[in-house]
């Protein structure tokens, strides 16, 4: 008995240092592999993030994954004083980033690349009363240097005050006008209370000629404009730019049970829209964008300052490009170089090199 019970002991013993030694082992390469992974550069992704790697690179070869930020749209808002029905870039949350943080994902921008930025919303003049976005403005042209600064706006609370601090610093403004017939605005959801959108446009589009500032038109093609003669109205304000967008659909934003807008009866079809393009194709300033090209051919970062990816139809976002920096999350943006270049989205951008009426 006494001999057995030596063995079973002998037995626990070698069992306990069989398991220590496994431990061990298992923890030392978890150790070093944990180091090769820093030594290499690589992060951890989760099986989502790694399945959206491998799309990324699965995009055919029409497309082309580019890390370099060239041209970038900061919605750094959501809120807005207005209720377009199509609306694709909704009041889901309330958050805007402290000024500093902004400033420092701005210039991680500008040291990949960055050379045009672009501040939207929501309305980007709502927040602070414009005060927020002057300050990133003359941050963007006076610490950063940035070629190009500009602005998309529904142009309803900006003031001329505005101009006489910042718009040294601002090199384009584009206003959205989907109408010049404001019963139409107004069914659109481009109005607020009783105030005129035509007025207001045509008192921002004084301003930009006063303060040198170079003037923009976008307009939205839906249901309610897409059969509208806007010809003398654009030739009038003369712009530098009109952009003619397709109405598009954003699962999650203006489509989809959780979204806070339903556009589907603005929707118009491909040959409505080409229609309109071939009406008004007398306008040389017309730069036309189908839902095709606008799906992927911009670099859209959100409050939070995550790249969104639209490609599957709704906005699938990257992680913060202050937590991971910009190399990284801009490998989830769904952005195509060629797309980009082809709608023409590198163009004289700095109104240094414009001739301004």
């Amino acid at each position: 008995m006494l001999l057995c019970d030596k063995l079973d002991l002998v037995r626990l013993l070698l069992q306990l240092c069989i398991s220590n030694v496994h431990a061990r082992l298992s923890a030392l390469l978890t150790w070093t592999s944990e180091w090769l992974r820093g030594r290499t550069g690589q992060s951890k992704l989760t099986p989502k993030d790694q399945s959206r790697a491998t799309t990324a690179g699965q995009r055919g070869p029409h497309r082309v994954q580019v890390t370099t930020p060239r041209s970038v749209n900061y919605h750094f808002t959501r809120q807005c004083n207005y209720k377009c029905g199509f609306c694709f870039h909704t009041a889901k949350t309330s958050f805007v980033l402290p000024i500093e943080e902004a400033k420092r994902g701005l210039q991680l921008l500008k040291q990949a690349g960055m050379e045009k930025i672009n501040f939207s919303g929501g309305e980007p003049f709502l927040h602070q009363r414009g005060v927020f976005l002057g300050e990133m403005v003359r941050y963007c042209k006076q610490e950063l240097e940035l070629p190009s600064v500009s602005i998309v706006s529904n142009g309803s609370m900006i003031k001329e005050s505005w101009f006489q601090q910042y718009g040294e610093y601002l090199d384009i403004l584009a206003i959205s006008c989907d109408s010049f017939d404001e019963e139409t605005n107004r069914a659109i959801g481009r109005t607020q209370g009783r105030k005129s959108h035509l007025d207001n446009l045509y008192k921002v589009r004084n301003w930009c000629r006063m303060y040198k500032v170079a003037f923009k038109i976008n307009s939205v093609i839906n249901t309610f404009n897409v059969h509208e003669d806007m010809i003398e109205h654009i030739a009038s304000l003369n712009p530098v730019r009109w952009k003619v967008f397709q109405c598009l659909l954003i699962e999650g934003e203006n489509a989809g049970g959780n979204s806070l807008r339903e556009a589907e009866k603005f929707v118009i079809s491909d040959q409505e829209f080409q229609d309109f393009l071939d009406r008004h194709r007398s306008i040389e300033c017309l730069v036309p964008e189908s839902n095709q090209k606008m799906r992927d051919s911009y670099l859209i970062l959100d409050e939070y300052m995550r790249f969104l990816d639209c490609r599957a139809g709704r906005k699938d976002p990257s992680k913060s490009i202050l937590d991971v920096g910009v190399e990284e999350a801009i490998t989830f943006s769904g952005f195509d170089e060629k797309m980009f270049l082809k709608r023409g989205g590198k163009y004289i951008w700095s109104k240094a090199d414009m001739k301004l009426d």
